[in-house]
C-alpha cells in the first residue's frame, strides 16, 4: 500500500477557541447579518491572529490555509482562501432516531434511516413511513445509499433505479436492498471481520459503477466492491481507518477524481482510496478530532440543489448529544460562503463544523459552516432537489 501521506494537504490555520493566555491572542471579530432573501441563518465575519512563540497563524475569515501540490515533495506552494461568510446549519425537520439520509429519489423525496426503520421526507416537508418490512437494531448505524440505475458492464446487469441499499449490521453482515415498493431482501453477504461503517455508489465508473462498502477492524479498513448481481470483490484489507458518509469524487476533483473519499473522525484526516486499493492522505481537516468528534459526514456539491442536508442524531452519554434533527443549509447560503459545485463538504460529528475541500493539481481546505454546538452528526451529506414533486 502506498504511504497515506503521499498525497495530502495540511491545514495550518483552523477554527478553534484560543487556548493561549488572553495576552497572547490578538482577536478582531465583527458580526453582521445578511438580509438578502433566501440567505438563512446567521453569518459571522471574523479575523483572528494567534501568536504562539515564533509561530504565527493567520486564519483569515476562519479560512483554512493549505499546502498544495499534494503528494509532490519539493514544489509545495501556499494557497490562501479569501474572506468568506461562515454559515450555520439550521433545523429543517425533527425525525426521531435519524441516522442517515439518501440522495433524492426520482420525484424528490429523500429516504431517511431512523430508529431502525425507513421513512420518506417529501419535498413538501412531510414524513411518510416506508418499507414496513425493513427493520434494523436501534442504536446501530445502518447507513444507506440510493441507486441511480447504473449499469455494471462486467456483470451484464444494472442496479434498479431508486432502489435503496442499507448496511446490514445484524443477522449476518452484508447489504440489504429495498425496492421502490418497499419490498426488502438480502442483497449481499460480507465476512464478519469488522464493523461495516460506510456505503456509497460509484457514479464515475472507476470502480465499475459498483456499490462500495467499508468495514473497519482495529486500525485497518477493508473496502468491498459489490456489483448488481451481489458479487463481492475485496479491493483492499489494508486501507487506513475510516468511517461515516463516504463518497466517490466527481471528475472535477483533480488528481483524486473517481477515488473513494473517506473520513477518519479519530485523526480528523480525509483519505482517497483508488480502485487498486491504494490510499492517499488528501487533507487534514484542521478541526477538533477524536471519538464522536472529528469529521464524519461527506457529500459532493452538485450543480443544482435546494438545500444541503445532514442527520443530527440524538445520542445519550456524549458531550454532543444531538437533537434528532435533519439540519440544512440552503444553496444560496453556501454560495454566499464561496462554495462551488464539485466541492467536498466534510462535517464533524461534534457540532457540525464544516469544511469545503477542492482539488485540481493542488487542494484547498476552507472552514465554511458550523451547526448547533450540541449537534451529533451521522451519515451522508445529501442535497435536496431544486425542483421536486411528492412521490
Amino acid at each position: 500500500m502506498a504511504t497515506p501521506e503521499a498525497g495530502f494537504c495540511r491545514a495550518v490555520a483552523v477554527l478553534e477557541e484560543p487556548r493561549d493566555p488572553p495576552e497572547q491572542v490578538a482577536l478582531f471579530e465583527s458580526k453582521t447579518r445578511l438580509a438578502k432573501q433566501g440567505l438563512n441563518g446567521r453569518y459571522r465575519r471574523r479575523r483572528r491572529m494567534t501568536c504562539r512563540g515564533a509561530a504565527t497563524f493567520l486564519p483569515l475569515a476562519l479560512a483554512c490555509v493549505c499546502l498544495v501540490g499534494c503528494g509532490r515533495s519539493g514544489d509545495a506552494r501556499v494557497g490562501r482562501a479569501g474572506v468568506t461568510w461562515i454559515a450555520n446549519w439550521t433545523a429543517r425537520k425533527h425525525v426521531r432516531g435519524v441516522v442517515d439520509l439518501s440522495a433524492p429519489r426520482q420525484r424528490g423525496s429523500i429516504a431517511i434511516a431512523a430508529a431502525g426503520r425507513l421513512q420518506l421526507l417529501l419535498p413538501d416537508g412531510k414524513l411518510r413511513s416506508f418499507a414496513r418490512g425493513y427493520s434494523a437494531p436501534r442504536g446501530l448505524e445502518p447507513y444507506i445509499a440510493l441507486s441511480s440505475g447504473q449499469t455494471v458492464k462486467a456483470a451484464r446487469c444494472r442496479f434498479a433505479e431508486n432502489n435503496l441499499y442499507a448496511l446490514r449490521l445484524s443477522h449476518g453482515n452484508g447489504v440489504t436492498v429495498i425496492d421502490t415498493r418497499g419490498n426488502v431482501r438480502r442483497f449481499a453477504s460480507l465476512p464478519s471481520r469488522g464493523l461495516e461503517n460506510g456505503i456509497t455508489f460509484d457514479g464515475t465508473g472507476r470502480f465499475g459503477h459498483r456499490i462500495l462498502v467499508t468495514s473497519t477492524a482495529k486500525a485497518k479498513t477493508t473496502v468491498y466492491a459489490i456489483d448488481c448481481s451481489g458479487h463481492v470483490e475485496v479491493l483492499t484489507r489494508d486501507a487506513p481507518r475510516v468511517e461515516g458518509g463516504i463518497a466517490v469524487a466527481p471528475a472535477t476533483f483533480g488528481r483524486f477524481a473517481g477515488d473513494l473519499i473517506a473520513p477518519d473522525e479519530l485523526s480528523g484526516k480525509l483519505y482517497a482510496i483508488g480502485p487498486d486499493g491504494r490510499a492517499s492522505l488528501i487533507a487534514e481537516s484542521g478541526l477538533a478530532h477524536g471519538q464522536d468528534i472529528g469529521v464524519e459526514s461527506e457529500g459532493f456539491v452538485p450543480a443544482k440543489f435546494k438545500d444541503a442536508l445532514v442527520a443530527d442524531r440524538r445520542t445519550r452519554g456524549t458531550r454532543h448529544p444531538g437533537d434528532d434533527l435533519v439540519l440544512g443549509i440552503s444553496q444560496a447560503t453556501l454560495a454566499a460562503s464561496g462554495v462551488q459545485p464539485g466541492a467536498l463538504l466534510a462535517v464533524t460529528e461534534a457540532g457540525a463544523k464544516t469544511i469545503a475541500v477542492t482539488c485540481t493539481k493542488s487542494c484547498r481546505v476552507r472552514y465554511i459552516a458550523e451547526g448547533p454546538s450540541l449537534a451529533h452528526i451521522e451519515g451522508h451529506v445529501v442535497f435536496e432537489a431544486a425542483n421536486g414533486a411528492n412521490d
